[in-house]
């Protein structure tokens, strides 16, 4: 076998001037520098976020106005018969409504208008054709209709939404 030859000692190396050569160990200030404030910005950014977080809903928490609970009146069952265009066969229409007001005062208001309530809910509700009861979209749009007349009935005052309890079509 061959041998190895044989290395000059480290005070020799150093007396040669190799030390260019050489890995430096660690890194350089450059790179230090970066990491340090790259973790300066992510510690920061961390702790302005949790005071933002924790801080804003400690903050909304105290200032929160108080929620007075809703009010519902029922209405009777409202039976009608449906508009037939052209079917020999009649169908029928039975809803249970209920009124969704925003206080006990309110209610007071709009009782002597009652009748005038349930007259703009018949007339309308005689109207309609089995298929604009069809889906979702047609309770959908049955509801935001009679919101809008029951609002236009009891003016100025306003219900907050019209509910339904059963609603039938025969």
């Amino acid at each position: 076998m061959a041998s190895k030859p044989k290395t000059a000692s480290p005070a020799a190396e150093g007396a040669d001037g190799d030390d260019a050569a050489k890995p430096k160990a660690g890194l350089p200030l450059k790179k230090i520098i970066i990491f340090a404030a790259a973790g300066v910005v992510v510690l920061g950014g961390g702790g302005f976020g949790a005071y933002t977080f924790f801080g804003a809903k400690h903050e909304t928490h105290d200032a929160a106005p108080v929620v007075k609970p809703a009010v519902f009146v029922d209405l009777p069952e409202v039976l009608v018969n449906l508009s037939n265009a052209g079917t020999d066969r009649t169908q029928y229409l039975k809803v249970k409504v209920v009124l969704e007001l925003s206080d006990q005062l309110l209610m007071q208001q709009i009782q002597p208008v009652m009748p005038r309530v349930l007259d703009a809910f018949q007339t309308y509700l005689r109207e309609l054709r089995p298929t604009d009861l069809d889906g979702s979209s047609g309770l959908y749009r049955l509801k935001e209709e009679l919101t809008r007349r029951v609002n236009a009935a009891i003016a100025p005052n306003k219900v907050s939404a019209v509910l339904f309890k059963e609603i039938v079509v025969q």
